[in-house]
């Protein structure tokens, strides 16, 4: 499986973007800087046992650390950066909301990407976005027949490419292929947890990110000559 694990700053956010999900308590007191000083200097595990108590420096902190990988997130299943700006304080309100009914069966930053995975389904449905083509047949058209190696790493895809010319092509994939290809190549999520998620058979989730690799490779291809033009 090929796992590219890309990462993409955001571009500067307002700050009272920031404040909308966690300000700190308000507190010029010395007591109040050294409560600060005591949760920057604490592990992410600790930070997170004091998130979960309502400690809104804490959740600032947890804030701090993940923003641009959820921010990432968001971007590459959207494509857009607006719309990833509001979604990435859309999953930290939830966060928010949430935070104490995390209990440490898996991760936080795994279970923090799933909540953000969800809350960017939730938007899309909402929009009435259909996610996946049901309605399309399961075996590809013979021209896009994979070989053995069916939902297996392209190695076509892989190695030294220009970054700029990969999250171009990634965000101008159409909406089904990009969610696949961004989870399962990129998240690494298996084909039978995009297909729980998107609520589509596992044939389905194979079929559409074989093809999403298809467009990425043309695409890739195409690049060179278009910079050559300009």
């Amino acid at each position: 499986m090929t796992s590219s694990r890309l990462e993409t700053p955001p571009p500067d956010h307002n700050p009272s973007a920031t404040s909308r999900i966690a300000t700190p308590i308000e507190n010029t007191s010395n007591s109040g800087d050294f409560k600060s000083a005591g949760v920057s200097n604490a592990t992410e595990a600790e930070t997170l046992a004091l998130a979960q108590t309502g400690d809104h420096y804490a959740f600032a902190q947890l804030y701090s650390l993940h923003k641009r990988r959820i921010y990432s997130l968001c971007l590459r299943m959207v494509g857009n950066v607006a719309e990833a700006e509001d979604l990435t304080q859309e999953a930290f309100l939830q966060l928010h909301r949430k935070i104490a009914t995390f209990r440490g069966d898996s991760a936080f930053s795994t279970w923090l990407h799933r909540l953000a995975i969800n809350v960017v389904l939730m938007r899309l449905r909402r929009k009435g976005l259909s996610l996946i083509s049901l309605d399309e047949a399961m075996e590809p058209a013979p021209e896009e027949r994979p070989g053995r190696s069916f939902g297996a790493p392209d190695l076509n895809l892989t190695g030294s490419i220009d970054r700029l010319a990969l999250e171009r092509a990634i965000a101008n994939l159409p909406a089904g292929y990009r969610l696949i290809f961004v989870l399962h190549d990129i998240e690494g999520y298996e084909h039978n947890e995009i297909a729980t998620m998107l609520d589509c058979s596992i044939g389905n989730s194979k079929s559409q990110l074989h093809k999403a690799r298809l467009k990425l490779r043309d695409a890739l291809r195409t690049y060179p000559r278009q910079e050559a033009r300009r």
